[in-house]
C-alpha cells in the first residue's frame, strides 16, 4: 500500500475519465452509506481513498472501492463496526476493531495516539480485527496537525517470499512517518517493505505493460517481468529483490511490521492474514483476529523546543534539495514532495481514472442504487 518518495505512479492512459476530487469524494460517501456506514464513518473512509487518489497513489484510491463492497457482501466487513479499546495504559492501547473498515479503524485509533502524545508524550495504538487501512500516509500525517510525528503501519495479506523462500509467507507490509517541518513542507516517507507494491502490478496489468526486473518471481522463484505471475502463482520479492541487493533488509523490515501489527495487537501474522479479494477463503487455525495494523504519535516538543526543531528540519530539507545531483538528474526528491505536488495538480485538474475503475464504479453504483454522474 505505499509508494516510493522517488517515484510517482499517476494513471497513464489514453482512456480515462478527469473526475473532480469533490464529486468523487461525494460518490464514494454516497457508497460506503449504502453499505450501512454512519455518516461520519462514510465521510472518513472517503477521506482516506479521496487522499490516495489526490497524491498519485491510484491503486489505494478509489480502485479499491469494488473491493470493500465485495468484502462487505461476502461478510468480512461489518458496515456498523463498533471498535473498542480491549487493553490500555497511559501511553498504549489495543483496539479491537470489530471487522470494521481499516479506513476508518485506523483513523480513530490514530485519534487515541494523539490524545496520548497530547497528554503523555507519546502513544501507541495496536489495532486487531480490522481490514485493509488504504494509505498509510493519511493515517500517519494527522499528526502533523499536532505539530507531532506520526508512524503507521499495517500488515497484509501474503503476497510476499522472504529472501530465500519462493513461499507467500508477508504482505506488502507498508511503513509511513510524517516528521513536521517549520516553512518547508513536512517529510512523509511512505513505503511498501516489498520492492513494489500489488497496486502497480494491477495498474501495469490493466496496461499491458511488463514490471520491472526485481518486483516478482514465478512459482518456481524465477524472475518474471508479468505482471500477471502474481495470478500464476509467483510472489513479490522484498525491498532489495535479491540477498545481493539486500533483500534481507526489506525482509528485516516487513517481519517487523508484521510482529508490530499481528503478534503484538493479536490479529493475524505471516500467511494467516486475510486476503483482501472476497473470493479467496480465509486460512485455516487462524491464530488471531483479522488485519492488524499499528499506530503512534511523539511530541516533539517532549525532546526539544519546537521551534528549534523546525528550524533544523528546515535546513535539513534545503540543504538535501540543494544537493549535487548525478547527471541526467534536476532536483533531489524529499520523501512526501512528489505526492505534494501531485495534490496540487489533481485538485486544480481533477483525477483521472482509467475506464476500467470507471467501469466498475458504475457497476457499484448500479448493484447499490447509488446515483452515478460522475
Amino acid at each position: 500500500m505505499g509508494i516510493s518518495y522517488l517515484y510517482l505512479h499517476p494513471v497513464m492512459s489514453n482512456k480515462y475519465h478527469q473526475i473532480d476530487a469533490r464529486e468523487l469524494h461525494k460518490f464514494t460517501t454516497d457508497v460506503f452509506l449504502a453499505m450501512g456506514l454512519s455518516q461520519s464513518d462514510a465521510v472518513l473512509a472517503s477521506d482516506v481513498l479521496n487522499s490516495a487518489d489526490l497524491r498519485g497513489i491510484d491503486s489505494h484510491g478509489v480502485a479499491r472501492l469494488s473491493g470493500y463492497v465485495r468484502l462487505w457482501k461476502a461478510k468480512r466487513i461489518k458496515a456498523d463496526a463498533n471498535p473498542t479499546i480491549i487493553h490500555e495504559t497511559h501511553t498504549t492501547a489495543t483496539m479491537d476493531g470489530d471487522e470494521g473498515l481499516g479506513l476508518t479503524n485506523a483513523a480513530k485509533a490514530m485519534d487515541i495516539a494523539i490524545e496520548k502524545a497530547r497528554v503523555h508524550g507519546s502513544g501507541w495504538v495496536a489495532i486487531q480485527n480490522s481490514n485493509h487501512f488504504g494509505i498509510a500516509a493519511f493515517h500517519a500525517m494527522k499528526a502533523l496537525e499536532h505539530n507531532m510525528i506520526g508512524m503507521s503501519l499495517t500488515n497484509a495479506s501474503p503476497l510476499v517470499s522472504p529472501t530465500f523462500s519462493k513461499e507467500r509467507l508477508l504482505g506488502t507490509n507498508p511503513i509511513c512517518y510524517a516528521i513536521p517541518a517549520g516553512e518547508r513542507d513536512p517529510v512523509v516517507i511512505d513505503m511498501a517493505t516489498s520492492a513494489a507494491a500489488n497496486g502497480k502490478l494491477q495498474i501495469a496489468e490493466r496496461k499491458g505493460e511488463e514490471i520491472p526486473t526485481g518486483w516478482l518471481q514465478d512459482n518456481e522463484g524465477k524472475n518474471t517481468n508479468d505482471p500477471k505471475g502474481l495470478k500464476g502463482g509467483g510472489s513479490l520479492l522484498t525491498l532489495g529483490s535479491t540477498k545481493e541487493m539486500g533483500s534481507h533488509k526489506g525482509y528485516g523490515l516487513s517481519a517487523f511490521v508484521d510482529i508490530f501489527c499481528g503478534v503484538l495487537s493479536g490479529a493475524n501474522y505471516g500467511p494467516w492474514v486475510p486476503p483482501f479479494v472476497s473470493f479467496l477463503p480465509l486460512a485455516p487455525d487462524m491464530p488471531g483476529k483479522g488485519i492488524g495494523h499499528f499506530v503512534g504519535a511523539i511530541r516533539v516538543d517532549g525532546f526539544r523546543p519546537l521551534e528549534e526543531f523546525n528550524k533544523n528540519m528546515d535546513q535539513w530539507i534545503d540543504r538535501f534539495k540543494s544537493s549535487e545531483t548525478i547527471e541526467g538528474q534536476e532536483e533531489v526528491i524529499i520523501p512526501g514532495e512528489p505526492e505534494k505536488r501531485q495534490e496540487a495538480i489533481r485538485r486544480k485538474e481533477g483525477i483521472p481514472v482509467i475506464d476500467k475503475v470507471y467501469d466498475d464504479l458504475r457497476d457499484v453504483a448500479k448493484d447499490l442504487g447509488v446515483e452515478f454522474n460522475l
